[in-house]
């Protein structure tokens, strides 16, 4: 299937069971959610769907289960993110085999890796697939910057096609348009500054708070790019104070309170994770109880 870049791409959670197994009928329940909302894509097993804690069987699994599930009616990713080339590589070519439509790749994990040994490690998975990539660069939590000299040279592949911009740097999007065009499609990643970034002429938004609030994300981004500025803007000042859940060491804790709260998921994480507790736990509720009352009346986004 082609992937456009363009719209709203959620980072699912991962739905565990009370027993920490995978809860995959959980994750089809808001996986639907997500679809009738209006999405463009799915991402699989990030950050946010505690990849760290998967065994690769289970990724394949939550890949296949949610392939079989969607049967075509939006692009479904598996996110990559290995401590070795040669794993990554592994998974790019198993996660294509199944049916996979594109990857979101991130940098060696749990390694500093010089500007050489990035542009060879995603270089390496390119070149393992045709599968369209999606590059994650989130130098603030991985501490790996992809400059625009790296992603010069990333761009004789074909695949690789887009870049999760989570830099917290806006004007960084006014850059990439100016040296790359159309050729790279830039995705905000940070739920914080998604709206300026929309503005500045990024064509997606990987988001994190839609996992619990799918139809306001898109209501923001359509509204945005129809030019219907001002609408948008009221939906995301209404939305900043639960958007900033997202940019916190516990935001899966905080992500899957909201998607209980919704409707759409339960709190179940893994270990080490554990649901929020005390103060912080009240702090979080707090916020998403008093957005829930004011949550806003939508106009037809779905239709512009």
């Amino acid at each position: 299937m082609n992937i456009s870049w363009n719209g709203v791409y959620p980072a699912l959670t991962t739905a565990f069971d009370v027993h920490g197994n995978l809860d995959i009928p959980g994750l089809m329940h808001n996986v639907e959610a997500q679809i009738t909302a209006g999405v463009d894509g799915l991402i699989l097993a990030g950050s946010l769907g505690e990849s760290s804690t998967l065994r690769q069987e289970e990724r394949l699994q939550l890949l296949t289960e949610t392939l079989d599930f969607v049967k075509g009616r939006v692009p479904v990713l598996l996110n990559i993110a290995e401590g070795s080339t040669n794993a990554a590589m592994q998974l790019a070519v198993q996660a294509a085999a199944a049916g996979a439509d594109g990857l979101m790749v991130l940098p060696p994990m749990m390694y500093k890796p010089t500007d050489a040994e990035t542009v060879m490690h995603f270089s390496a998975v390119a070149k393992s697939t045709d599968l369209p990539i999606l590059v994650y660069n989130n130098p603030v939590d991985y501490k790996v910057e992809v400059s625009l000299d790296m992603l010069e040279e990333l761009l004789q592949f074909d695949s690789i096609q887009a870049i999760k911009e989570s830099t917290r740097d806006v004007s960084n999007v006014t850059r990439m348009k100016a040296r790359f065009g159309d050729r790279l499609k830039i995705l905000c990643g940070v739920d914080t500054l998604a709206l300026e970034e929309l503005l500045m002429g990024a064509d997606g938004w990987v988001a994190g708070l839609v996992d619990a609030f799918p139809r306001e994300t898109v209501a923001i981004y359509r509204l945005a790019k129809a030019g219907r500025v001002a609408e948008a803007l009221a939906i995301y000042r209404w939305f900043l104070p639960i958007l900033e859940l997202d940019i916190h060491p516990q935001l899966v804790q905080n992500i899957k309170l909201a998607e209980a709260m919704t409707g759409l998921g339960t709190e179940h994480v893994r270990a080490p994770r554990q649901v929020l507790q005390g103060a912080e736990r009240e702090r979080v509720l707090a916020i998403l109880e008093k957005g829930l009352a004011s949550r806003p009346q939508l106009p037809d986004y779905l239709h512009l």
